[in-house]
């Protein structure tokens, strides 16, 4: 992740810093991986002027984005139903009353049902009691493409008869409040225009035969890492990636070593960065879990254990560190961190939002990372992959997450083809995403309006840039000379359509008039 102090304020950056700081709309902030999501949070938080709380699904990702879960923050029971929020009665009623904003980071996790619950409970505790949300800005980060919320085989049934799907948009307060929409469109992680097209096509199934097999020239089925190699195994399950961990140390010579953790206070277990008990051996390969203050390494930096010395803490105390040598080749010191489970609350003598430690863990920010889950992946960047699909892929968004870890093509190496049908994707998303930005679009632009400069573009001959979004929700930018606009037929169906050269193919092209999310002349 870039430093929240050195970041490019691309338009789309500027545009969601606008919408956050200075207006109380809510807004959706999406965006492919690797295009910023948590540098824009990190930055928002550090510069705003506003009184805001920054909530997460899992306490994992709470922690990474030093906040605190939807659970923790509302004193939800993890039962929490709409029908059983009424009763929960928060310790400080007048602390929710004091926010201007409440950000969720990785909204892709939070279910339907979640959300309504928050909404009903600021209904009766927010800043505006009975409005939505307590009349609180809402702030909605993630990408839907990426991993979803979890719907116990139990509660489908249930589930399917008060939501059309268990995503956050599927919430009864989502469609009242109808948030604005921001995609972060710049790709910071990759730099190869075709991988990131390939990518493009994976996130939304739109992948052909050719792009299939420009992957599958990445198959090498018995590859085995050379010695020094950094090389992290992508898995789709938790016990695989523990087995392939736990074989790698034991093949290791020499002496395994056990670092004990250390909880204070109220810190969920299950919400541990790394392990409790920490085995490392020297020539262990571990991913870094936290940000180095010197700018050394950042979370999920990849590193292998040297060996073990003895060193001075910043206060002077004498401390056992872990010698580890990076990438990049250079040598570090790591000594054990400590994370905080944080809360909110209103500092009534200074009037203001203050946040506290409830909670630590500490620990070395170090984990075994031969292998990881694609899960536990998400928001991280890795240099060279292997990327094991086991038994196929489970999951809406698995492989597109997988394989956008990888800062290129050339640094994947895959076990077994990828399949069509390894790519799965919940249709539900794609209908949300495609509907919403064609009725935001209907807002700013009214079908009307559109005809009116494209009649009026055809009569003059003069150049359009027209941002266009097919059904399928893939989004392109082009410009266009306008030759005819009027009612239009495909394979027996009638549409309002748009004929015109396009610069981009370098041919006539028809397009749909419904589906031209902004259309602008273009500066003579």
């Amino acid at each position: 992740m870039a430093c929240a102090e050195h970041i490019e304020l691309n338009p789309e950056f500027q545009k969601a810093l606008k919408i956050m700081e200075e207006s109380g709309e809510s807004v959706f902030i999406t965006g492919r991986a690797g295009t910023g999501k948590s540098t824009l949070l990190q930055y928002f938080r550090d510069h705003t002027r506003k009184k805001i709380a920054v909530l997460a699904p899992t306490g994992v990702a709470a922690i990474n984005v030093r906040g605190q879960t939807i659970h923790s923050f509302f004193r939800f029971r993890p039962d929490i139903t709409p029908d059983t929020v009424g009763a929960v009665k928060p310790a400080d009623t007048n602390l929710y009353r004091q926010f201007d904003t409440i950000v969720i980071d990785e909204i892709s996790m939070v279910r339907a049902d979640l959300l309504d619950c928050v909404d009903m409970f600021l209904r009766r505790f927010g800043k505006f009691p009975h409005r939505p949300f307590g009349g609180i800005q809402m702030v909605f980060i993630g990408d839907l493409y990426q991993l979803p919320p979890v719907v116990k085989s139990s509660e489908k049934v249930l589930f399917e008869t008060y939501y059309q799907s268990p995503y956050f948009f599927s919430a009864h307060a989502f469609q009242e409040i109808r948030p604005l929409l921001v995609e972060l469109e710049k790709i910071y992680r990759q730099s190869d225009a075709r991988f990131i097209e390939i990518l493009n096509r994976i996130r939304n199934n739109t992948v052909d035969e050719e792009d299939l097999a420009t992957l599958n020239e990445r198959v090498i089925p018995d590859y085995t890492p050379e010695e020094g190699e950094f090389v992290v195994y992508l898995t789709t399950t938790n016990d695989v990636a523990r087995s392939i961990n736990e074989k790698r140390l034991q093949e290791l010579p020499g002496k395994e070593r056990v670092y004990e953790g250390l909880l204070k206070g109220d810190f969920e277990e299950g919400s541990l960065p790394t392990d409790f008990y920490l085995h490392l051996k020297k020539g262990a390969q571990v991913m870094l879990l936290n940000n180095d203050t010197s700018g050394r390494w950042v979370n999920g930096t990849i590193g292998r254990v040297r060996g073990f010395a003895r060193s001075r803490s910043d206060t002077g105390e004498a401390v056992e560190v872990v010698v580890l040598e990076l990438e990049d080749g250079g040598v570090v010191e790591v000594e054990p961190y400590t994370w905080d489970m944080f809360e909110f609350y209103y500092d009534e003598k200074e009037k203001r939002i203050a946040s506290r430690s409830v909670g630590s863990f500490t620990q070395y920010p170090l984990r075994l990372a031969w292998a990881i889950t694609v899960h536990k992946s998400q928001g991280l960047t890795f240099d060279r992959v292997i990327i094991d699909i086991g038994r196929g892929t489970f999951a809406h968004g698995q492989m597109y997450v997988a394989l956008s870890r990888c800062r290129s093509l050339e640094g994947i190496i895959l076990q077994k083809p990828i399949l069509k049908k390894h790519i799965l994707m919940d249709q539900a998303v794609v209908q949300f995403l495609t509907g919403y930005q064609y009725r935001l679009a209907e807002e700013e632009m009214p079908l009307a309006e559109r005809l009116r400069l494209l009649e009026e573009a055809c009569q003059k001959k003069r150049p359009l840039e027209m941002v266009y979004l097919k059904a399928s929700d893939e989004k392109s930018r082009r410009v266009i000379v306008p030759l005819e606009v009027g009612t239009m037929h495909f394979q027996d169906r009638e549409f309002l359509g748009l004929r015109a050269f396009c610069t981009v193919r370098g041919e006539e092209r028809t397009f749909r008039v419904d589906r031209i999310l902004s259309l602008r002349y273009i500066e003579e």
